[in-house]
């Protein structure tokens, strides 16, 4: 994902796991201290303390529990108000904050309204990502100052890298060697970066297919995850600075289990 492209604010509409994973996800990308455009790189000092949940400028805001550890019905005004003030703290180590909302849907309208002047005009190193259940859970005032994310999927990459990604995994279903080689053919002047944001759209994908999340194109849990392995280590390559044009000859040979002997 480019850095560039990442907005101040999100709303992540999703299962509260799911969301919670999405959201822990982008704000790693945020975070990310890696020189090249895509984030996250999986290997600098932020994205590895993003990934064990120990990042200190990665802040979760949830509902507060009882004495008998049950969680209460709501993130109440006074939260959000600790976190409009808190905002204007610099971040500890990485060069921007996130505050993560768990169940946002369950802020009250007050506590909402007290989020709108840090929605529209927060500081320039705050992010805010809202993780509900429902979009419609939000106010209308508040879903207007974020970006909409839905589902598992990690729809913040662009929408052109997503298609390229379902055309590549339908050539993997489809199962024909002359049409992967003439995708990869086309495909090999991509740079590095490109390529990555490629690999982690169709692993976004994958993932979306193995949780049931969307369906399978016929490929069976075998095959998605193989695949999924295979892109990794494409990643992998990649950020080892393998050219575009040889990651492309591995997926040409990798895609597609081996021909059965004497199908020739």
């Amino acid at each position: 994902m480019d850095a560039e492209r990442l907005s101040h604010a999100y709303i992540i509409a999703a299962e509260p796991e799911d969301g919670y994973a999405q959201a822990r996800r982008l704000a790693q990308t945020m975070l990310c201290s890696a020189p090249g455009a895509v984030r996250p790189c999986g290997v600098c000092r932020n994205c590895v303390k993003a990934a064990k949940d120990v990042h200190p400028d990665i802040l979760t805001i949830s509902r507060q529990t009882d004495e008998k550890g049950k969680p209460k019905r709501e993130i109440y005004v006074e939260q959000v108000r600790e976190v409009v003030a808190s905002s204007a703290v610099l971040p500890n180590e990485a060069e921007r904050k996130v505050y993560i909302f768990r169940d946002a849907g369950t802020m009250n309208p007050a506590a909402q309204n007290a989020l709108l002047k840090l929605l529209e005009e927060p500081p320039k190193f705050v992010s805010l990502i809202l993780v509900a259940d429902r979009a419609d859970q939000l106010l209308e005032t508040v879903r207007s100052r974020c970006v909409l994310l839905r589902g598992g999927t990690e729809t913040a990459l662009p929408a052109a890298v997503m298609a390229e990604a379902e055309a590549y995994l339908q050539l993997a279903a489809g199962g024909s060697r002359a049409a992967l080689l003439r995708f990869a053919l086309s495909h090999e002047t991509l740079s590095n970066a490109e390529m990555l944001e490629f690999a982690a759209a169709a692993r976004a994908l994958l993932g979306d297919m193995l949780c049931a999340r969307r369906p399978s194109g016929g490929l069976s849990h075998a095959e998605l995850l193989r695949l999924s392995a295979l892109l990794r280590q494409t990643e992998d390559y990649l950020r080892s600075n393998v050219s575009a044009k040889h990651i492309w000859g591995m997926l040409t040979v990798g895609t597609l289990p081996p021909e059965p002997a004497g199908s020739r």
